[in-house]
C-alpha cells in the first residue's frame, strides 16, 4: 500500500528524517513509535503533503507521491488525523465529518448555485455518509452539538469520524488516544480494532505502548530520524536498540 525509500527530511541543515525506509502493508495496522523528538510526525507530514521531503521516495499504490500538494494525495484515498485538534469550534459535529468529504463535492460553482436535482441527491447522501460514521464512534446523537462544547475526548472521535467518512484507502492516525483517560482509550483501540477487521490500512503514531502491542501487526521504531527497528510488536519488544532508545519504559510494560 505505501512503500517509503531513503526518505530524509532537513531543517536548516538538521536533520529531522535521516534515509527511512519500511513498507506498510494492505489491510494492516502499522504502529510507528518512538521517543519524542523522533521525527514521527515530521514523517507522518510528508506523507500527507504538509512537508516535502529533503529526499528519498515515497509511493503509494505504486504512485509516487513525494512532493505533491496535500489535497492532491488526499484525492489518492489518503486520509489523517492530527496530533494537536483541528476542527472547526463553530461548525456543528455533522458539518465538521462532512468537511472529510470535500474530495466528492464537486468543483464547479455555477453547479453549486443552480442547486441542480442531482446535486441535492448527492449531498443527501454525503450527510447520510457522514451520520453513519458518527453513528461509527457512538457519536450520531450529538451530530447538531458544536464541536467546540464537546469534550476532549468526543472531539478527539470526531476527527477519527472525520478521517474514515471517505473511505480511505489509507488512514494514518496521529496519536488518536493522547489526552484520553484509560476507558477512552480502550474505546478507541476497539474501534481501531473493528476498522482494521473492515480492511482498512492504518498507519497510526502513537505513545501509549500498551495499546501498540495490543492492536498493532507491525511496528516501525524511529529514533533520532532514523529506523531502528521493524518487526512483530514481540519482536520490538525484545529489541535492544528499542529498550535502550525507551530507557527501559518498555520493557515495563512488557
Amino acid at each position: 500500500m505505501l512503500r517509503l525509500d531513503n526518505l530524509s527530511k532537513n531543517f536548516g541543515g538538521l536533520p529531522a528524517l535521516s534515509q527511512v525506509s519500511f513498507t506498510v502493508p494492505a489491510a494492516r495496522l502499522t504502529a510507528l513509535i518512538g521517543p519524542n523528538g523522533a521525527g514521527k510526525s515530521t514523517l507522518i507530514n510528508c506523507i500527507t503533503g504538509v512537508l516535502s521531503p529533503s529526499s528519498g521516495s515515497i509511493s503509494f499504490k505504486g504512485q509516487e507521491i513525494a512532493g505533491l500538494a496535500a489535497h492532491q494525495i488526499s484525492r489518492l484515498g489518503i486520509n489523517r488525523t492530527f496530533q494537536n485538534l483541528r476542527l472547526f469550534p463553530r461548525l456543528d459535529v455533522l458539518d465538521n465529518v462532512l468537511t472529510g468529504l470535500t474530495n466528492r463535492g464537486g468543483r464547479s460553482m455555477l453547479m453549486a448555485m443552480l442547486r441542480l436535482p442531482y446535486l441535492r441527491h448527492r449531498e443527501r447522501n454525503m450527510k447520510l455518509k457522514a451520520l453513519e460514521s458518527l453513528d461509527r464512534f457512538g457519536l450520531g446523537e450529538k451530530a447538531a452539538w458544536p464541536a467546540e462544547v464537546l469534550a476532549y475526548g468526543d472531539k478527539k472521535r470526531v476527527e477519527l469520524a472525520r478521517a474514515v467518512v471517505g473511505d480511505p484507502a489509507l488512514l494514518l492516525l496521529d496519536e488518536p488516544v493522547a489526552g484520553l483517560n484509560s476507558q477512552e482509550t480502550a474505546a478507541v483501540g476497539e474501534q481501531l480494532k473493528q476498522l482494521r477487521r473492515s480492511g482498512h490500512t492504518i498507519l497510526l503514531v502513537e505513545h501509549d505502548m500498551e495499546l501498540v502491542m495490543e492492536i498493532a501487526d507491525q511496528v516501525v521504531v524511529l529514533d533520532s530520524g532514523r529506523c531502528i527497528a521493524i518487526g512483530t510488536p514481540e519482536e520490538v519488544r525484545r529489541n535492544p536498540l528499542v529498550l535502550e532508545a525507551y530507557l527501559g519504559t518498555m520493557e515495563a510494560t512488557a
